[in-house]
């Protein structure tokens, strides 16, 4: 019985990382100091990949997770730092400010570690996308306010 549990509880956990709502593993950032130390790859391999996939390729299936290897999308460090700050067609955003992100379910991510993830994902899987961006240009992007409040 504590198998069928187990297995039903793990089905159910993996459906819900596949909505279309990026969560973070909390196995892997097992307290606010270590999210706060993550780098650009640990948290693209930590956050980012269980919907874009390792090696950027994006999914089709359950749900579409746009492919970021070779997108000239991301030659606007502006459109990456935008959509990773306030979300996109159903991606959560992540840069709502810290005492609100228990409302999507995922993380904050400072401008710092935007700007990181961005350079990341800009310098990898095969994109090679200009000069790197600071936390104080993200900064300057506009930013999510609070979803509204559910009735």
């Amino acid at each position: 019985m504590k198998t069928r549990l187990a297995l039903t509880l793990a089905l159910a956990a993996l459906s819900l990382g596949l909505s279309g709502l990026a969560r973070a593993d909390d196995s892997l950032f097992t307290s606010k100091e270590g999210i706060e130390h993550a780098d650009g790859a640990s948290i693209y391999t930590h956050i980012c990949q269980g919907c874009h996939m390792p090696g950027g390729l994006g999914a089709i299936g359950a749900g579409h997770y746009p492919k970021l290897a070779g997108d000239p999308k991301l030659s606007s460090w502006q459109y990456a730092a935008f959509t990773v700050l306030n979300g996109r067609n159903g991606m959560p955003p992540f840069g709502l400010p810290p005492d609100q992100v228990w409302e999507t379910r995922t993380v904050h991510l400072s401008d710092e570690q935007v700007a990181d993830v961005v350079n990341y994902i800009r310098t990898h899987f095969g994109n090679n996308d200009g000069e790197a961006i600071t936390a104080a240009q993200v900064k300057a992007l506009p930013h999510p306010s609070a979803p509204p409040a559910q009735d």
